[in-house]
């Protein structure tokens, strides 16, 4: 007959010297990378620091035609308009390198694009005036019914007179 026995690790002679030995070597490299860490990030960051993070500010304004109002004092108030919102923009984010702004008009309830401001902070440094950046839409004028002015009064309709027969 065979006997089946199991090999129990309890069995197994420990050597005290070598395990000693091992969880040392385990531990140093792990101090190692430990603080090698810090001072390698500091050295990276100071040889190749991060870019700024720098982007374009979009702003889509939308102004009504005031009552007797014509297209040029409208193109008036979008440029006061865009004016305003780019500064406004540079003023509230210093990271903003570029603005982007898009004024519409609505009237009697078109609405079209009038102009569009396209600037970057060093230029609006130089020159900050709307008409200097401004692109101007050439159909706006049309789009938003200037050409024909509606009438307030609208026209009578013919009445018919009846004869008596």
């Amino acid at each position: 007959m065979s006997k089946i026995s199991a090999h129990l690790p309890s069995s197994i002679t420990p050597f005290s010297v070598i395990s000693q030995i091992a969880r040392r070597i385990r531990i140093v490299p792990l101090v190692v990378l430990l603080i090698a860490t810090v001072p390698a990030w500091f050295l990276t960051e100071a040889l190749a620091p991060q870019l700024v993070r720098a982007y374009t500010a979009r702003v889509d304004l939308a102004i009504d035609r005031l009552p007797d109002e014509n297209y040029e004092t409208v193109l008036t108030r979008a440029e006061a308009a865009a004016r305003s919102a780019a500064q406004r923009s540079f003023d509230q984010d210093i990271l903003v390198t570029d603005v982007s702004i898009i004024v519409s008009v609505q009237n009697y309830g078109s609405i079209a694009p009038v102009l569009t401001l396209q600037v970057s902070r060093p230029e609006w440094r130089s020159r900050p005036d709307a008409q200097n950046w401004a692109t101007y839409f050439k159909t706006a004028r049309s789009l938003l019914f200037f050409e024909k002015e509606p009438t307030s009064n609208p026209v009578p309709a013919a009445s018919s007179l009846s004869t008596p027969k």
